[in-house]
């Protein structure tokens, strides 16, 4: 029988790493000592408190069912409280927070939920690909918002066409932001806001980076007053608590939005494990424990012997005030495609290409912080000889 990929897969971007990864592979494969930078996946194990409420979640039968589908009403609790005790923000658990399996599952399902077929969706780029992706999959139409270094990585919404944003019905922020590193404040959440009221368009907050930051505690944009009239804010435990293969989060906001979230999950799954959300709320209660507090500075370290190091390089860098990312300029004007493959091959260092998050990521690359301090010293040697 002959068969082709659907016309909502043919209509993705090329996948830009492919080679990449096709040489990372090979240079493992053949014994080589690769240092990968390129994983936005925690190296150290979930921490001990949590795996201790898992195993007893585990092992209460009541937990062995299908899981509640809009979340474990203890969990969607806690995620209210947590948003009370970080941000000063009151939320509603039983209408205004839903229980998602990662902050991926609610980024990718969202507009099938509130965009019909050849409706606008403003996505950022450099920028996840998920964004990218979801709006494809849900018919719509997908108009890129060019994040730049000269705007401090921010999209300039008021340079969005008055007739795009009159056909726009969903815009993506990810602030702290991945790739970039980059932090909004609240003053430029105001802004958001006003205008997505203004335009009558809903915001979608990517907020899963908020709690890995290094000088200033990131804002919500609930923080806002009326932000819940048009958002909703997407919460991941992953990064924060190196609970990546858990796949366990939260949104919140805006009651009307989150029940029709709530509607396309009822169809497409059938929720996280209850005792996965069980160990969420341990990490939830949790999230000011000192070994929390620990693994920030343990970033803030990689990300200084890092940044220190390709600065004594000549490169380009800024030093990440969140995420455990860096983002830094390809040297000497080469193509950050070019950049990655001679890392690669003259060092066994795997960078990430920014062109792989969107043509204005062009000469830059990204590196994850997933790598030990003695590794990363290593990694600035190796480049120094190149």
């Amino acid at each position: 029988m002959a068969w082709e990929r659907s016309q909502r897969l043919q209509a993705l971007p090329p996948y830009l790493f492919m080679e990449i990864d096709r040489a990372k592979r090979e240079a493992i494969a053949a014994g080589r000592d690769v240092i990968n930078f390129g994983v936005g996946d925690p190296d150290r194990p979930t921490f001990e408190f949590i795996i201790e409420a898992m195993n007893k979640a585990v092992a209460d039968p009541a937990n062995h069912r299908y899981p509640f589908d809009e979340g474990v009403p203890r969990f969607r609790s806690a995620a209210a409280e947590f948003m009370k005790k970080r941000y000063g923000v009151e939320l509603e658990p039983t209408t205004e927070i839903i229980t998602i399996i990662g902050s991926k599952d609610a980024i990718a399902h969202l507009p099938l939920a509130v965009v019909n077929p050849e409706e606008v969706v403003l996505v950022p780029r450099p920028g996840y690909p998920v964004y990218n992706s979801a709006a494809v999959f849900a018919g719509a139409i997908p108009e890129y918002l060019a994040l730049t270094a000269e705007n401090h990585w921010l999209p300039d919404i008021d340079a969005i066409a008055p007739a795009v944003a009159d056909k726009a019905k969903l815009i993506y922020v990810n602030y702290p932001n991945n790739p970039t590193a980059a932090v909004a404040d609240l003053a430029w959440y105001r802004r958001l806001i006003a205008w997505a009221k203004a335009h009558e368009i809903i915001v979608a907050s990517d907020a899963a980076y908020n709690e890995l930051y290094f000088e200033s505690p990131p804002p919500s944009v609930f923080q806002v007053p009326g932000a819940r009239d048009v958002a909703v804010e997407v919460h991941s435990l992953s990064k924060t608590f190196n609970m990546t293969g858990w796949r366990i989060g939260w949104v919140a906001g805006n009651a009307e939005v989150i029940s029709a979230l709530a509607a396309v999950k009822g169809n497409v799954d059938s929720g996280q494990f209850n005792a996965v959300q069980w160990a969420g709320v341990a990490a939830l209660e949790g999230y000011d424990r000192e070994e929390v507090r620990q693994q920030r500075q343990l970033y803030r370290a990689r990300r200084d012997a890092l940044c220190d190091g390709l600065a004594r390089l000549g490169y380009d860098v800024a030093r990440s005030p969140a995420t455990f990312y860096v983002w830094a300029k390809c040297p000497n004007g080469v193509d950050s495609m070019s950049f990655a493959k001679r890392c690669l091959v003259g060092a066994d260092v795997v960078f990430i290409p920014g062109v792989g998050f969107g043509p204005p990521g062009e000469g830059y690359f990204r590196a994850a912080l997933t790598v030990e301090t003695e590794r990363i010293e290593e990694a600035i040697d190796r480049l120094g000889r190149l």
